[in-house]
């Protein structure tokens, strides 16, 4: 991630000293017109290596011009989320911080150090006055420390708060190594003549991927190799001597479990789709059977429960016998209660009613909802065959005595008074009336046959 040698000679023509007198909003300018948006982090390194770098950028208004670019690179962007925000508010701490109880040592490459003029620039340009520094040139920025100095600090907590939390996630690896590349800190050595000498040295060290300043030097973490064992003390199956006085041992019941639940998922999941053959249903049945907590992982939820009751409902029975137990039955419950009325959600229900105790709330919500279903359905050869399919399944609940029918005699007659013309309505109400009256040898007597069609 480093640019190319033609690349790096233009940027240096822009942080060139000769442009000091130009305005820092036009620098920026040229450098968006000469580096494509997919080169700004390259662009961005290499300006932090530069930095790093006091000998390769010994000008104050070269190293001006680098820390306004280096800014305006992501300008627009929330600062958080640009790559060099971290820079920033480590080159705006006090030169005393430590890092981890270590002092940062100036000369170490690794953060920038900014004179107070280049602190005061960064802090107007993390402020309030950044359009109006833009416009001033370097040099006019240098001549006028003074008035860069009575900027008021700026107030980095959020942003730093920001930061801390991304880097947190970072391995401790990735935090230590030293550059193998340090600064000459002897400045006297460099003058205005060796200009040339140091575009070369900063070609030799920024050209490249990886750039060799961008490099360091991190502590090889080593394992000790395993002690080989030729002693007396030596572990005795380490000496193997006779092969056939050992034998594998295998345990043949791994992955069994694993795989039936795996099976188990699988015709589930196709169950909530089509209908399962006769076989697949017996296969899921007796593992559920095998494993009575298999049902909490077989993907079956309380919204997935109405395609199962009308594919397969002799599983959705056995699936809902085995969940009575759990902390979520009542949302099964209301689930199947407030379903479309189907011949399959009846047949589900009344299995249901016959094995276990069903809440009395619940049992009674369903006979509403059926038969309010059969009041409003609008086609009448399909309300016909749901008053059929209702009267039967209400007639079984009061033979097997699973509902007190006094509770609901008011609705259940009123239904019966205005379907009086099919024949089951008819025979529901002469129960009703054989119960009002006390004879309950209408109890005993065999149910109506009904010519439904249970198709």
């Amino acid at each position: 991630m480093a640019l190319a040698s033609k690349e790096l000679t233009k940027l240096l023509d822009i942080l060139d000293e000769e442009n000091i007198d130009t305005s820092l909003e036009n620098l920026c300018s040229q450098l968006h017109q000469i580096f494509s948006k997919e080169d700004r982090f390259k662009v961005g390194m290499t300006l932090l290596l530069l930095l790093q770098h006091v000998d390769l950028l010994s000008k104050h208004g070269q190293r001006i011009m680098a820390l306004t670019m280096l800014f305006d690179l992501y300008k627009g962007e929330p600062l958080a989320s640009t790559p060099f925000a971290t820079v920033f508010v480590q080159m705006l701490k006090p030169q005393e911080d430590t890092n981890n109880g270590v002092l940062l040592n100036n000369c170490s490459g690794q953060m920038p150090v900014l004179s107070e003029c280049e602190k005061n620039l960064l802090i107007n340009l993390l402020g309030y006055n950044q359009k109006e520094v833009m416009k001033k040139t370097p040099r006019q920025l240098v001549v006028d420390d003074l008035y860069l100095a009575s900027i008021p600090s700026i107030d980095l907590t959020n942003l730093q708060l920001q930061l801390a939390e991304y880097h947190s996630e970072l391995p401790s690896i990735s935090k230590c190594g030293n550059p193998i590349i340090l600064s000459d800190m002897d400045h006297s050595k460099i003058t205005a003549t060796d200009k040339k000498i140091l575009r070369n040295m900063a070609e030799n060290l920024i050209v490249g991927d990886p750039p060799l300043c961008a490099q360091s030097y991190s502590p090889e973490f080593l394992r000790l190799a395993p002690p080989i064992f030729h002693s007396i003390n030596e572990l005795t199956w380490y000496n193997m001597t006779d092969p056939s006085e050992f034998t594998v041992e295998y345990d043949n019941s791994m992955c069994v479990s694993y795989c039936a639940g795996a099976e188990a998922r699988r015709l589930m999941g196709k169950a909530f789709k089509s209908v399962l053959t006769l076989q697949q249903q017996q296969h899921l049945v007796n593992e559920l059977d095998r494993d009575p907590k298999l049902v909490y992982h077989i993907g079956l939820t309380p919204g997935k429960l109405p395609d199962l009751v009308e594919n397969n409902p002799l599983i959705a029975i056995e699936v809902l016998l085995k969940l009575m137990q759990s902390s979520q039955i009542t949302e099964y419950f209301s689930v199947l209660v407030n379903m479309e009325m189907s011949l399959h959600s009846m047949e589900v229900v009344n299995r249901l009613t016959t094995t276990v105790d069903l809440p009395t709330e619940f049992v009674h919500l369903y006979i509403s909802n059926c038969i309010s279903t059969c009041e409003t359905i609008k086609d009448r050869y399909m309300q016909n065959r749901l008053v059929r399919l209702v009267c039967v399944f209400l007639q079984s609940l009061i033979r097997n005595k699973i509902i007190n029918v006094q509770e609901l005699f008011i609705e259940v007659q009123a239904f019966c008074i205005e379907f009086s013309r099919i024949r089951e309505a008819a025979a529901l109400f002469r129960l009703l009336k054989q119960l009002e009256s006390g004879d309950i040898g209408g109890l005993n007597a065999p149910p109506a046959k009904s010519k439904i069609d249970m198709c």
